[in-house]
């Protein structure tokens, strides 16, 4: 239950999660009373999966039952709304999973999940989490149709408790304390945003998996490119499910060898680029995940690299007369330090120089997008962005990486996942073209495993020396991370050195990492850390991007 409760001369709202003794030594007639109670909060089934969760990404439990509780005062729920139909929707994969209490589904991107989820949810109540809420709101829609009771997450809070057929919702559905489900399904199980960006780095995946174990129910997971964790939970138990319709298959994917193109090695203009630019027919966004001008400049006359006066760090062109520092954020006049020139070479462009570059070669409007960009238009032919491009541009025939290499040789140990994950999206942009949907990676590393998988069609090889490389250097899901960061990390960290449960590395005095072989040893290593009494830490366990 929600309640008001008076704490040091304050009335403040909080939850009641268990009925317990007194501490030792209080008397009774001390115990203050509930000044009101506000309305419905959780269940204990959630409660104690959010004690779980509190140990697993060394968080507090007000993080987990927040992502469960209303966000409005509920007094009672609704009664239940199970429909009787007389149709039942049937899939062979839905059967399979079932069959085998949970199962990955491997699906094209363009695929729609209407029909699995249908045939699910014939066999009982479900739980549906999916990325975004546009996506969810179209789901839930075409479910309605098929005939189900359906409650959107979280604005139907109070229908989901009192239960229905299906709930619908991004990530924090994992948590919603329905009456009673036989499946929880997450659809596109890779995609990052099912993962909580703030402290704690919950993943709804994880949750949704530890929350069918615990009441035996089925976990399904849905997704065109299966993470490591997901096929570490899987072992044998994937299932493909082939499009009927082949124009809702995977598009055509391009591998454009930049170490042949001699012609443009100093530009990421190719000339396979230029012709598809130059093709009116045909809608194109390019891709390119570096804003501004310039992510590195030398100068023209000396070849030295332009830096930052304060903190030396290498600067970025924000516009034609300004260069910016990305650490400190101070800005100076185009003029290199070492000779005053005020000419300068762009070794790395960004999206704002590739623009005027792209319009040249293509003869016709180009388009900026970037996270900055309000509105879009779309009457526009030729777009060129950061990754925001592939979420704001509404449809397009072809899709050109600039520069997949940056992406795919970052240092990150998911670095593969998230490279997959932008091609997933591109897929489903150009999914509705009726041209021939091109996808074009411009790349110096034509023979890497995940690229030539994309391009082929089979991701064996690229699972193979993926699922070896975590294994040998004990990255999730084959070994458990944490990023610590604030005042006191130092600290923090050098009292761990001395175990043997985890490795420790200090980057300054307020970054570091922590690896160990699994969760529970970094979950036992960080609860038994000393922490100084002025430090301000944050621990983010696992997080996507490092």
């Amino acid at each position: 239950m929600r309640v008001r409760v008076p704490l040091h001369g304050r009335n403040v709202a909080g939850w009641v999660i268990e009925i317990g003794e007194p501490s030792a030594g209080l008397a009774v007639n001390k115990i203050r009373s509930v000044i009101k109670v506000l309305g419905l909060g959780t269940t204990t089934e959630i409660i104690e999966l959010a004690h779980w969760a509190t140990l697993r990404w060394s968080g507090r439990i007000r993080s987990f039952v927040s992502a469960s509780a209303p966000s409005t005062l509920i007094a009672k729920v609704p009664s239940p709304r199970y429909l009787s139909r007389g149709i039942n929707y049937s899939s062979p994969v839905a059967d399979e999973v079932i069959n085998q209490s949970g199962g990955l589904v491997l699906t094209s991107p363009l695929a729609n999940p209407t029909s699995i989820v249908s045939a699910l949810a014939s066999a009982g109540p479900l739980i549906v989490v999916i990325p975004t809420q546009h996506r969810a709101k179209l789901l839930a829609a075409s479910l309605k149709v098929n005939g189900f009771s359906v409650a959107s997450w979280p604005q139907d809070w109070a229908s989901a408790m009192g239960g229905v057929d299906i709930v619908v919702g991004t990530r924090s559905v994992v948590w919603a304390p329905v009456a009673k489900f036989s499946t929880i399904v997450v659809i596109d199980e890779h995609d990052d945003l099912l993962q909580e960006e703030r402290s704690p780095t919950w993943h709804a995946r994880d949750v949704a998996i530890e929350r069918c174990h615990r009441v035996q129910a089925t976990c399904c997971l849905i997704t065109p490119f299966p993470s490591q964790a997901a096929r570490k939970w899987a072992r044998n138990r994937v299932f493909e499910m082939k499009a009927s319709d082949p124009q809702r298959s995977w598009p055509k994917i391009e591998i454009l060898d930049r170490n042949k193109d001699e012609g443009w090695s100093t530009s990421l203009i190719s000339s396979e680029l230029i012709s598809e630019l130059r093709d009116s027919s045909r809608r194109v966004v390019c891709v390119h995940n570096t804003k501004g001008r310039a992510r590195l400049i030398a100068c023209a006359k000396c070849r030295t690299i332009l830096r930052c006066e304060k903190c030396d760090a290498a600067v970025n062109q924000r516009d034609e007369e300004t260069l910016e520092c990305p650490r400190c954020s101070m800005t100076r006049p185009v003029v290199c330090q070492a000779c005053g020139s005020s000419s300068c070479a762009l070794l790395k462009p960004g999206v704002s120089r590739l623009r005027e570059e792209l319009q040249a070669a293509a003869n016709r409007t180009v388009a900026e997008v970037t996270s900055a960009t309000t509105e879009v238009n779309q009457r526009v032919n030729v777009f060129v962005g950061t990754e925001a491009v592939l979420h704001r541009v509404q449809s397009a025939d072809t899709v050109v990486f600039l520069d997949i290499d940056a992406e795919l040789l970052a240092p990150r140990y998911r670095t593969s996942e998230l490279v997959g994950t932008l091609v997933v999206h591109a897929a489903r942009l150009v999914g509705a073209s009726k041209k021939t949907p091109r996808i074009l990676l411009q790349t110096h590393t034509p023979e890497n495993p995940l690229l030539i998988g994309l391009a082929t069609g089979n991701l064996d090889a690229y699972n193979a020396s993926e699922k070896t490389r975590r294994e040998l250097l004990k990255f999730p899901p084959f070994g458990s991370l944490a990023e610590v960061s604030g005042v006191g990390t130092k600290t923090f960290l050098e009292s761990m050195s001395d175990s043997a449960l985890v490795q420790t590395m200090i980057k300054d005095s307020t970054h570091g990492l922590i690896r160990a072989e699994n969760w529970q040893m970094l979950s036992d290593a960080l609860s038994s850390a000393k922490r100084t009494a002025k430090s301000r830490i944050s621990i983010h366990v696992d997080p996507p991007r490092i």
